[in-house]
């Protein structure tokens, strides 16, 4: 460290003449107008309307919006550098700069292609990749890379078999990242592939895109410590006490993971599924919504109100669940009514029928009007009818029939009863009243 520490001082030293000053003044310069012009381009409104096409056209305003103000510093910082060639002044900290911006920028580039490729779940990373690759080889070129792993490399502890460093567990992280990279890619490409193949079911589809995803970033840990050349046999005591505890504090997620599994396996449930967790079929949807997507931990339902919730997987496997369109889409819905003993039932259960006259109420099977029972103050009647489509909403149907039953109901004269108790007084004279003088003045 002291060596390494050395040779920046002595650089640095050489950065506070008048020539270097003026260099790093207009690199300065150079990087705020560059951030000024990126930022004033992204709140523009014709960029905004740009990002929100799709296809190849918000693709390449995304990008150029991405990479503008790293562009915007190369151009100026090597306009400044030819104004210092042709007046023919020391340029030795712009060509440096230059060099330097032009590799940020052609990383950069990169970093936004990969993340194309993975998809947008990579999406947020892409600056934070680009300065963590950019850092390690800018000090490749201005000479400061080998005396930094000299220093990292002094300062570790050393174990039975081998030493670990500060530079050891760094090449570590970097080297597994990469492998995690790769593996992550593959799995993507895996994915597009399989979403393609239009004879698997889709849950079958979805089980493998993940399994194979799993599969591949557990590998590329294994293969990115292995490439570190770290002794793996070191680490038995250190994973056996990690084990132990994530056994214990992650059970639920593990448990989560594998429900996940079974879901897609047995093909339970699937995306597009309208499903509800509580209530009786044809009576209440409570928890009634669609299925929008399985994940390894949770699967998205989304209701009618346009709220998303994220149900964890191991609830669908231990609780009960109805699966409006598991196998028919086709549900029966019921609508009970209470009609007067005054009426007459006959009319009052065909009335029901011509309720049931709904452009979402299938005809086949035709709708059914039925005398339950004898209440204690009228007829208890219900009307069953079938829907083909439950997705579109279930209670939105039976509120149209309950209406037209309504207005029917008074257009004929068929009474709703009211509950109603009768209260009986048995006023009787009792011969010890005569002898209460209260009871006599009352």
């Amino acid at each position: 460290m002291p060596d390494f520490l050395r040779q920046l001082a002595s650089q640095l030293q050489g950065l506070l003449t008048p020539q270097s000053l003026l260099q790093i003044t207009a690199i300065v310069v150079a990087v705020l107008v560059a951030l000024w012009t990126g930022r004033q381009l992204r709140r523009s409104d014709r960029a905004q309307a740009a990002l929100a096409e799709q296809g190849i056209t918000g693709r390449l305003t995304e990008a150029l919006l991405i990479v503008s103000p790293h562009a915007t510093a190369t151009v100026l910082i090597a306009a400044f550098g030819a104004v210092l060639h042709a007046l023919k002044a020391e340029s030795g900290i712009v060509d440096h700069a230059i060099t330097l911006a032009g590799l940020l920028l052609l990383i950069r580039i990169g970093v936004y292609l990969v993340r194309l490729s993975l998809g947008d779940r990579t999406k947020g990373w892409g600056d934070t990749l680009t300065f963590m690759i950019w850092a390690a080889l800018a000090l490749h070129v201005l000479g400061w890379f080998d005396p930094l792993v000299a220093a990292l490399d002094s300062v570790g502890v050393k174990t039975a078999k081998s030493r670990i460093t500060l530079w050891t567990v760094l090449k570590i992280l970097f080297t597994v990242g990469a492998f995690i990279l790769i593996a992550v890619w593959i799995a993507r490409w895996v994915e597009r592939r399989l979403m393609a193949m239009q004879g698997l079911a889709l849950s079958m589809r979805i089980g493998i895109a993940k399994f194979a995803q799993t599969f591949l970033i557990a590998l590329s840990v294994l293969l990115g410590l292995n490439a570190t050349g770290l002794d793996l046999t070191t680490l038995n005591v250190l994973t056996g006490a990690i084990g132990v505890g994530l056994g214990f504090g992650l059970q639920a997620i593990v448990a989560n993971f594998i429900a996940g599994f079974v879901l897609l396996m047995d093909r339970s449930i699937k995306p597009g599924d309208v499903i509800s967790f509580t209530g009786t079929t044809g009576t209440s949807t409570e928890g009634f919504g669609w299925v929008q997507e399985l994940r390894g931990r949770y699967v998205v339902i989304r209701d009618r109100d346009g709220v998303e919730t994220l149900v964890p997987n191991h609830i669908l496997i231990t609780n009960q669940v109805i699966n409006w369109s598991y196998t028919d889409p086709r549900v029966r819905l019921k609508v009970p009514v209470r009609v007067s003993y005054k009426d007459d039932p006959e009319k009052a259960l065909a009335l029901l029928l011509e309720a049931a006259d709904h452009k979402r109420i299938l005809r086949d099977p035709p709708p059914v009007s039925r005398l339950m029972g004898f209440n204690d103050y009228g007829f208890d009647l219900e009307l069953r009818f079938w829907i083909a489509d439950p997705q579109e909403g279930v209670n939105n149907v039976r509120s149209d029939v309950n209406r037209k039953i309504w207005q029917l109901f008074k257009e004929h004269g068929i009474t709703i009863p009211v509950a109603q108790r009768e209260v009986l007084l048995d006023m009787k004279h009792s011969p010890a009243l005569d002898h209460d003088p209260i009871a006599r003045d009352v």
